[in-house]
């Protein structure tokens, strides 16, 4: 029907007949001539109807916004004095000879124009005209490229693209697994994969080198903010490959990537061992944009009478750490009680600081409710440590080791932007070295990646000192976001069943859940190892947007739930029989 795209006309097109089609953006009647801003997934083109041919411009007149349209006319350049040169197609508009209502439109529940502001929920109740938005159709553009740019890198270096399962085997700890009924295996049930791991791994086995997947992903989480049920992974693996390879690979198609789409050289990746980065930043994806760390004082603190921090510092598990934040001696006492708030999410009980006002004064110079318990020694000795200057705040933390670390690693981020003290736009990097295993709250153990992963020492090692042991896992990290996570697999049968029974995993409860993959180790399976990149994420980061469902065409609620499909819901009472399902009601 059409022979361009809206957005695609320019003034060498002047002189040209043509055929449009698209959405009413706007209608203007500028005294006697209407002027109808014809929009598509291009962009607008401005198309005029004179009164002069009336059959037309009574149906231009009758137009009204969203209504869908076939227009014929001539390209002709924009009369001196109304070029629009904030319009790629600005400089040209098109006198409206024919035109025909293909559709009429309904009064939208709000205007499609990008500086009006519409809550979330109606949005995403009427998606599909929110898709019609120019900036959420370049979002989904852009998101395609991105997609397409990763096929061909990986086709480039021999990657094959391998479906793998959507219907799996439900296995005993899935809590979080989406099930799905079988109808035809009465009181069994598949589940949706949270990750294509085992097949994966699997494919690796078979032969075939090298696979990728753009694999949709679904996880029963908890409600948080910026997660989704169904979310999409760059999912990759290969045989024969060390992490060194694998990490190489990987980093060159995220620089590429930006370089071609962003016009960003994102430069070689640093590393950064796991102990290293929680121990500086309190976080193992940090955000390196931003210049503060995290400062170890239990030594200073350790003999002090104020057992707030004393008792910590002597802890084996404890950590008391501060945070200077250059500048922040402005910070008011109100966000001081903000951030006092922000930390206690992270398992805090308060938070102590000192501004340094007059730092020539001493401990005189020095503003806070608790340096009357530190003493002047201590206090001056903390701000020697810590570089401090006049004008800066320090926030301390002092809890067990996980508690301070991960709300003065949050606290710093959030200090980082309220002061806008990004030193870069981009900061990637890579976080190695991590640990096997973290201890659970009852004594056990789980693993820290996944129990697939492969780890530094022997089998004889890792069972003498499981704690200690660090594993062959990578995370490459933008911006303190993890873009992907991946290892190098265990390949070896024993080794894996070592893994497994030191997660308290028997025999039979291992066969019971990966008896599959056990088997399959034990032919041939080659060295391997992989990445998943979170595709969603990694569109946010490049469209510099604050949530993942802005760049998912049909995304769910913070509560799981899709407003325009009103998913999920009910069944009848006839599919259920059929599924040999009772619901039970919750007391």
């Amino acid at each position: 029907m059409r022979s361009h795209y809206c957005g695609d006309l320019r003034k060498e097109h002047i002189g040209e007949d043509i055929t449009l089609t698209g959405w009413i953006h706007r209608r203007r009647d500028h005294g006697g001539v209407i002027f109808l801003d014809l929009r598509d997934r291009e962009g607008l083109t401005q198309v005029v109807f004179d009164p002069d041919r009336e059959e037309s411009f009574a149906l231009a007149d009758s137009c009204r916004n969203e209504y869908v349209v076939e227009v014929k006319g001539t390209v002709r350049g924009r009369p001196e004095g109304t070029i629009n040169s904030d319009m790629p197609t600005g400089e040209i508009e098109v006198l409206g000879k024919e035109l025909v209502i293909l559709n009429k439109s309904d009064t939208p529940p709000f205007q499609l124009d990008e500086h009006q502001q519409v809550g979330e929920e109606v949005r995403l109740r009427h998606r599909y005209i929110d898709l019609r938005r120019p900036e959420m159709q370049e979002k989904m553009r852009f998101r395609s490229k991105v997609t397409m740019a990763i096929r061909n890198y990986l086709d480039e270096h021999g990657f094959l693209d391998i479906e793998t399962p959507i219907l799996n085997r439900a296995t005993p700890e899935g809590a979080r697994d989406y099930l799905v009924p079988s109808r035809v295996h009465e009181g069994h049930f598949f589940a949706l994969p949270q990750s294509p791991q085992l097949f994966k791994q699997l494919l690796m086995v078979a032969g075939f080198d090298r696979y990728y997947q753009v694999a949709k992903c679904f996880r029963d989480e908890d409600l948080r903010a910026d997660r989704q049920p169904e979310f999409t992974q760059i999912d990759i693996e290969a045989s024969f490959l060390n992490e060194e390879e694998i990490m190489s690979i990987t980093e060159t198609m995220i620089r590429k990537l930006f370089l071609e789409l962003k016009g960003v050289d994102l430069g070689d990746f640093p590393r950064m061992p796991y102990s290293e980065a929680m121990q500086r930043y309190g976080s193992d994806k940090p955000d390196l944009r931003y210049p503060m760390e995290l400062v170890d004082v239990a030594d200073l603190m350790a003999e002090i009478e104020f057992k707030v921090f004393a008792g910590p510092a002597k802890d084996p598990q404890g950590r008391v750490a501060a945070l200077k934040v250059p500048g922040g001696a402005k910070l008011t006492r109100k966000i001081i009680d903000e951030y006092t708030k922000f930390v206690s999410i992270y398992g805090a009980k308060g938070l102590a600081w000192i501004k340094v006002n007059e730092l020539e004064k001493g401990v005189e110079g020095l503003q806070s409710p608790i340096v009357k318990f530190l003493g002047a020694d201590v206090a001056m000795a903390i701000m020697e440590r810590l570089g401090a200057e006049n004008g800066d705040i320090v926030f301390f933390g002092a809890d067990k080791e996980k508690i301070v670390s991960e709300a003065l690693g949050a606290l710093r981020i959030k200090a980082g932007e309220d002061l806008e003290m990004a030193q870069s736009e981009w900061a990637p990097l890579w976080v190695v070295d991590f640990p096997m295993f973290e201890e659970t709250d009852n004594g056990g153990l789980t693993a820290l990646h996944h129990p697939f992963t492969a780890p530094s020492c022997s089998a004889e090692e890792l069972k003498a000192n499981p704690l200690t042991a660090l594993s062959r896992a990578y995370d490459m990290v933008l911006n303190g976001c993890e873009l992907g996570g991946g290892s190098i697999r265990i390949h070896d049968q024993e080794m894996q069943a070592s893994v497994l029974e030191l997660l308290g995993i028997s025999e039979e409860e291992a066969d019971d859940k990966f008896g599959f993959l056990l088997k399959a180790l034990k032919f041939g399976a080659p060295p391997h190892g992989g990445l998943a990149f979170g595709l969603d994420r990694l569109i946010m980061l490049m469209t510099g947007t604050d949530s993942i469902r802005e760049v998912i065409a049909f995304p769910k609620t913070q509560s799981s739930a899709c407003m325009m499909t009103q998913a999920p819901g009910v069944v009848s009472a006839a599919q259920l029989r059929e599924l040999n399902i009772k619901l039970r009601k919750t007391p």
